[in-house]
């Protein structure tokens, strides 16, 4: 695994880990979006008949990421691919993420090898003799990339533009390293206390109508549901389950975390910290490869099951079972779940940081 402070410099960036060829990246784009339909097909069926889901719902509303984005390949930012892959025969592309000018967004085209620089920077031997040079962002004018697809093609390479993601979102993606690196169960011991109660927390004392998931029946009583938070030991340490505890329940908690104490106190046994893997690998892309991404999106949907079996909510009409937190044996069953869902989230974090590109000074 490449450490958080692992410096290069941009010139090593030069020549991919690995070029594909028009037909490997072709293949590759297909049974992507293959994966992706299988996986969103359900959800975009329900979109269509106006029908909700209280569990899965999740994964396209609290996280605000379409089934078209989640659709897009990315091979990761150390491959590089022809330009001719993402169009047709007439030159169109097929992809959403190309603007008019044939630019894929947050990709640079460069030809191979590139003539001097990082790829996408210096001057340009274009088809047509004249010569050309790219501008600051490293993309090739309008014109000059026409003539290079029309008789250059086989050579225009198009790849993730790292250093315009290094300087854009160079905040962002600091944050995401640290948080990531520091929530990994080699650096942090998991805690296996906290049995789901974040979502109890979140109904404690709310009048009629007003919980989280209205459309969802509380297994018990709303005094029985108040009692068991009152009587179990709050210890919610992510902020975005806490921030949703009501008003009487947030009080109780051991801690108060922080979008500041974040990268402190996030717990790698935390259901809520496996599921936001996919959030960041959404954010990390084009980055990271989107196999990857769609491998965290189906941990967070397996884990989104456990958080709602586990909640006070009653999901048995929509064919899911019971975890009751409130007993002994339901604690216990929280705790096996949660374990291996703690290594299989850690193997996904760590293959996240891995196909980060080192960071610099």
């Amino acid at each position: 695994m490449s450490s958080p402070t692992q410096a290069m410099s941009s010139s090593t960036l030069e020549s991919p880990a690995r070029v594909l060829s028009a037909e490997e990246a072709s293949r590759a784009r297909r049974e992507h979006e293959e994966r992706a339909d299988a996986l969103t097909a359900a959800h975009r069926e329900r979109r269509l008949r106006g029908q909700k889901h209280p569990v899965e719902d999740f994964l396209f509303t609290y996280y605000p990421f379409s089934p078209a984005k989640l659709r897009r390949w990315h091979p990761g930012w150390d491959v590089a691919y022809p330009v001719t892959a993402d169009v047709d025969a007439r030159g169109a592309a097929f992809i959403t993420d190309v603007d008019d000018a044939g630019h894929r967004s947050w990709y640079l085209d460069y030809l191979d090898p590139p003539s001097a620089g990082r790829p996408g920077a210096g001057s340009w031997d274009t088809a047509d003799g004249t010569g050309g040079t790219a501008g600051h962002d490293g993309r090739l004018p309008h014109r000059e990339a026409d003539v290079l697809l029309r008789q250059k093609a086989d050579v225009l390479l198009r790849r993730a533009d790292v250093e315009r993601y290094r300087r854009d979102r160079a905040s962002a993606l600091t944050f995401m390293r640290r948080l990531l690196s520091a929530s990994s169960l080699s650096s942090r011991r998991p805690q296996f206390g906290c049995f789901g109660l974040h979502e109890w927390a979140m109904v404690h004392r709310v009048q009629e109508g007003e919980q989280r998931h209205e459309n969802l029946p509380l297994r018990l009583s709303q005094a029985e549901t108040d009692q068991v938070v009152e009587r179990e030991n709050l210890v919610c340490s992510h902020i975005d389950a806490f921030r949703f505890f009501t008003p009487s329940a947030a009080p109780r908690n051991a801690m108060q975390p922080t979008r500041e104490t974040q990268v402190e106190l996030d717990n790698p046994a935390c259901l809520h910290v496996g599921m936001d893997l996919y959030k960041w690998a959404m954010k990390l892309t084009p980055l990271i490869p989107s196999g990857l991404v769609l491998d965290c999106f189906e941990h967070a949907r397996e884990t989104r099951v456990l958080d709602m079996e586990a909640s006070p909510y009653d999901v048995r009409p929509l064919g899911y079972g019971v975890v009751p937190i409130e007993t002994a044996s339901g604690k216990a069953e929280y705790v096996r779940r949660q374990r291996g869902l703690a290594e299989r989230a850690d193997a996904l974090r760590s293959r996240t940081l891995d196909h980060l590109p080192p960071a610099i000074d």
